[in-house]
């Protein structure tokens, strides 16, 4: 299932969208997503829990696809 997501300013950083998505409640829950290696940025495994995410990438967890605009 695809999400879109608007982006307010010029990103927003992973563990930030993972909680605002409501993927994870919490900042922990986020990072251990992150640290498991379930994310992927574009197709390729994101290892970065701050990385800075802009418009246009496309992030994958598991079933989840989420487009950022």
């Amino acid at each position: 299932m695809t999400h879109n997501f608007q982006i307010e300013g010029p990103y927003i950083e992973l563990i930030g969208l993972l909680k605002a998505m409501g993927i994870a409640e919490t900042g922990g829950q986020a990072k251990a997503i992150v640290d498991e290696g379930l994310v992927l940025r574009n197709g390729q495994q994101e290892l970065r829990k701050r990385a800075k995410l802009v418009p246009g990438d496309l992030i994958q967890i598991e079933a989840i696809q989420i487009k950022l605009q």
